[in-house]
Protein backbone atom coordinates (compact mmCIF):
# COMPACT_ATOMS: atom_id res chain seq x y z
CA UNK A 1 0.00 0.00 0.00
CA UNK A 2 1.25 3.46 -0.83
CA UNK A 3 0.09 6.82 0.47
CA UNK A 4 -0.99 7.58 -3.09
CA UNK A 5 -3.56 4.77 -2.89
CA UNK A 6 -5.06 6.20 0.31
CA UNK A 7 -8.08 8.43 -0.04
CA UNK A 8 -7.91 11.90 1.48
CA UNK A 9 -10.36 12.47 4.30
CA UNK A 10 -13.20 14.82 3.38
CA UNK A 11 -14.88 17.27 5.72
CA UNK A 12 -17.74 19.64 4.92
CA UNK A 13 -17.45 22.83 7.00
CA UNK A 14 -20.49 23.10 9.26
CA UNK A 15 -22.18 26.37 10.17
CA UNK A 16 -21.38 25.91 13.89
CA UNK A 17 -17.67 25.66 13.00
CA UNK A 18 -17.62 29.26 11.76
CA UNK A 19 -17.34 32.52 13.68
CA UNK A 20 -19.38 35.72 13.37
CA UNK A 21 -17.37 36.66 10.27
CA UNK A 22 -18.41 33.42 8.57
CA UNK A 23 -14.87 32.02 8.67
CA UNK A 24 -13.98 28.65 10.14
CA UNK A 25 -12.79 29.06 13.72
CA UNK A 26 -9.11 28.14 13.97
CA UNK A 27 -9.58 25.42 16.61
CA UNK A 28 -11.64 23.28 14.23
CA UNK A 29 -8.66 22.50 12.02
CA UNK A 30 -7.08 20.63 14.95
CA UNK A 31 -10.24 18.54 15.32
CA UNK A 32 -10.19 17.78 11.59
CA UNK A 33 -6.59 16.60 11.92
CA UNK A 34 -7.78 14.01 14.43
CA UNK A 35 -10.67 12.95 12.19
CA UNK A 36 -8.26 12.53 9.27
CA UNK A 37 -5.71 10.66 11.40
CA UNK A 38 -8.36 8.20 12.63
CA UNK A 39 -9.54 7.69 9.03
CA UNK A 40 -5.92 7.18 7.88
CA UNK A 41 -5.31 4.48 10.51
CA UNK A 42 -8.53 2.76 9.47
CA UNK A 43 -7.47 2.82 5.80
CA UNK A 44 -4.09 1.23 6.54
CA UNK A 45 -5.73 -1.54 8.57
CA UNK A 46 -5.00 -0.38 12.12
CA UNK A 47 -8.15 1.24 13.51
CA UNK A 48 -7.34 3.29 16.58
CA UNK A 49 -10.09 1.52 18.54
CA UNK A 50 -8.29 -1.81 18.00
CA UNK A 51 -4.96 -0.29 19.06
CA UNK A 52 -6.60 0.95 22.27
CA UNK A 53 -8.22 -2.46 22.82
CA UNK A 54 -4.71 -3.96 22.53
CA UNK A 55 -3.55 -1.56 25.26
CA UNK A 56 -1.68 0.90 23.03
CA UNK A 57 -2.48 4.60 23.32
CA UNK A 58 -1.06 7.29 21.06
CA UNK A 59 -1.31 10.78 22.55
CA UNK A 60 -0.17 13.92 20.78
CA UNK A 61 3.32 14.96 21.89
CA UNK A 62 3.67 18.09 19.75
CA UNK A 63 1.72 20.05 17.18
CA UNK A 64 2.62 22.77 14.69
CA UNK A 65 0.39 24.33 12.10
CA UNK A 66 0.08 27.13 9.58
CA UNK A 67 -3.14 28.72 8.42
CA UNK A 68 -2.82 29.51 4.71
CA UNK A 69 -6.30 30.44 3.46
CA UNK A 70 -9.71 30.84 5.06
CA UNK A 71 -12.51 28.34 4.78
CA UNK A 72 -16.21 29.01 5.24
CA UNK A 73 -19.54 27.26 5.74
CA UNK A 74 -20.15 24.45 3.25
CA UNK A 75 -16.58 24.41 1.93
CA UNK A 76 -15.48 20.88 1.15
CA UNK A 77 -12.09 20.30 2.74
CA UNK A 78 -9.87 17.47 1.52
CA UNK A 79 -7.28 16.38 4.10
CA UNK A 80 -4.23 14.44 2.93
CA UNK A 81 -2.31 12.63 5.67
CA UNK A 82 1.29 11.46 5.34
CA UNK A 83 3.82 9.82 7.62
CA UNK A 84 6.88 12.06 7.79
CA UNK A 85 8.97 10.09 10.29
CA UNK A 86 8.74 7.05 12.55
CA UNK A 87 11.36 5.57 14.88
CA UNK A 88 9.23 2.95 16.61
CA UNK A 89 8.47 5.22 19.57
CA UNK A 90 7.57 8.60 18.00
CA UNK A 91 5.60 9.06 14.78
CA UNK A 92 5.38 12.38 12.90
CA UNK A 93 2.31 12.91 10.74
CA UNK A 94 1.87 15.63 8.12
CA UNK A 95 -1.46 17.13 7.06
CA UNK A 96 -2.45 19.25 4.09
CA UNK A 97 -5.98 20.62 3.84
CA UNK A 98 -7.32 21.93 0.53
CA UNK A 99 -10.66 23.45 -0.39
CA UNK A 100 -12.75 22.60 -3.46
CA UNK A 101 -10.84 25.25 -5.47
CA UNK A 102 -7.65 23.31 -4.62
CA UNK A 103 -6.29 26.15 -2.45
CA UNK A 104 -4.21 24.98 0.49
CA UNK A 105 -6.03 26.25 3.55
CA UNK A 106 -3.95 24.65 6.31
CA UNK A 107 -0.79 22.60 6.79
CA UNK A 108 0.29 20.91 9.99
CA UNK A 109 2.44 18.32 11.65
CA UNK A 110 1.72 16.29 14.77
CA UNK A 111 4.03 14.05 16.76
CA UNK A 112 2.64 11.04 18.60
CA UNK A 113 4.14 8.68 21.14
CA UNK A 114 2.93 5.19 21.93
CA UNK A 115 2.12 4.38 25.55
CA UNK A 116 0.58 1.52 27.49
CA UNK A 117 -2.29 2.09 29.92
CA UNK A 118 0.18 2.79 32.72
CA UNK A 119 1.71 5.64 30.71
CA UNK A 120 4.96 3.82 29.86
CA UNK A 121 6.46 3.94 26.39
CA UNK A 122 5.60 1.05 24.10
CA UNK A 123 8.23 -0.18 21.66
CA UNK A 124 6.01 -0.69 18.64
CA UNK A 125 8.51 -2.94 16.81
CA UNK A 126 8.09 -5.46 19.60
CA UNK A 127 4.40 -4.92 20.46
CA UNK A 128 2.91 -4.33 16.98
CA UNK A 129 5.46 -5.34 14.33
CA UNK A 130 2.90 -5.39 11.50
CA UNK A 131 1.98 -1.77 12.27
CA UNK A 132 5.65 -0.80 12.06
CA UNK A 133 6.10 -2.64 8.77
CA UNK A 134 3.09 -0.87 7.29
CA UNK A 135 4.22 2.60 8.47
CA UNK A 136 7.80 2.03 7.31
CA UNK A 137 6.47 0.83 3.94
CA UNK A 138 4.47 4.05 3.57
CA UNK A 139 7.56 6.13 4.31
CA UNK A 140 9.63 4.18 1.75
CA UNK A 141 6.89 4.57 -0.88
CA UNK A 142 7.08 8.37 -0.81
Amino acid sequence: MSEKSLKPYRHSVQYYETDMMGITHHANYIRWMEEARIDFLEQIGFPYSKMEAAGVLSPVKALSCEYKHTSTFEDEISIAVSIEAFNGVVMTIGYEMRNQQDDTVFTARSEHVFLNREGRFVRMKREMPSFCETIEGLIRAE
